[in-house]
């Protein structure tokens, strides 16, 4: 028994020095500046909360495009959409608190809520610092969420809906990125605010494209460095370990504005039997299935995705 002990400690205290060893510490988001947010990346203050925030394309639009990302992604997911849409139409995008280089939730907003009502509010109070009135809105993933919570608590702000592998309606995953799974485990989620291994940050990417072959070092970078930002992989466990599956998805059928709804046919995190669970309750919606991409098809390619979208908008 005291051999057992003594076993069970230098396990312990070896586990203790490959943890220190491995350790990945936040960064300060002063140094991700220059390669995340060159031009035309801006910084506004909502409410005290400082967002990092790409507008672009035409000022006069008086219908302006905002495209919001995922969990653990950025404004850079959009990129190739914005390259197409802002040469005639405004597109706003921005990192939602708790996520790139926008950070935790602070100034007169609740601290540690990541619940889609609050980012929802946070996406209204965004537009009146801008000035803009009514707005198309569109997002990925939990970024959908946030759109079509948007559409519920303004709808005489939000003229139509794009919905790209939102979450909504409670689904059962086929595979969740490691990292996600982590963040909902009391303890390990700790042990994930202080090591991140680069590796799993890639097979986490991975994970979500259709084709991993895709994914790129420069893409992992991109992943890996501003969930590094400091304070995000805090905001992370706090926005999984609250989530509640299926929350308020009986507001979707009440919605009633055009609705766009694209999804991955290989979306092995949200399936697409939710892409058409949400086109059954959003009276004259349009479903369209990318039967080769995964769960960020906008991301993954942007020039066959945005297609759709053009013509959702009646754009060349």
């Amino acid at each position: 028994m005291g051999l057992l002990r003594r076993l069970i400690g230098l396990l312990l205290i070896l586990s203790a020095i490959a943890l220190a060893l491995s350790r990945t510490p936040d960064w300060p988001v002063e140094t991700l500046v220059a390669r995340w947010a060159p031009p035309p990346s801006d910084f506004i203050e909502v409410k005290g909360q400082l967002v990092h925030l790409r507008d672009e394309g035409p000022r006069d639009d008086p219908l302006p495009i905002v495209l919001v990302h995922g969990t653990s992604a950025s404004l850079h997911t959009w990129e190739g959409w914005v390259k197409v849409l802002k040469r005639q139409r405004r597109v706003i995008t921005f990192d939602l608190p708790g996520f790139g280089l926008t950070g935790p939730f602070t100034g007169e907003y609740p601290r540690d809520n990541y619940h889609g009502d609050n980012y929802a509010r946070f996406v209204l109070d965004l537009l009146d610092t801008l000035k803009v009135e009514r707005v198309v809105i569109g997002g990925n993933s939990l970024g959908g969420e946030v759109a079509w919570r948007t559409a519920f608590l303004a709808p005489q702000r939000v003229a139509s809906l794009v919905l790209v592998d939102a979450v909504g309606p409670a689904f059962t995953p086929i595979e969740v990125p490691i990292g996600f799974q982590l963040a909902r485990v009391p303890l390990l989620n700790r042990v994930s605010e202080w090591a991140l291994p680069r590796e799993l940050v890639q097979q986490g990417v991975a994970s979500v494209y259709g084709d991993p072959a895709k994914v790129t070092p420069e893409l992992v970078d991109r992943y890996f460095e501003l969930t590094l930002r400091e304070g995000n992989r805090r905001a992370l466990r706090l926005r999984m370990q609250d989530l509640v599956m299926g929350e308020h998805a009986d507001r979707i059928g009440t919605l009633k504005l055009p609705t766009l709804i694209l999804w991955g046919g290989r979306d092995r995190l949200i399936p697409p039997d939710t892409g058409r669970q949400f086109q059954q309750l959003i009276a004259g919606s349009q479903l369209l299935v990318f039967e080769e991409l995964g769960h960020v098809p906008q991301e993954e390619d942007p020039v066959r995705t945005v297609v759709p979208v053009l013509a959702f908008l009646g754009l060349d």
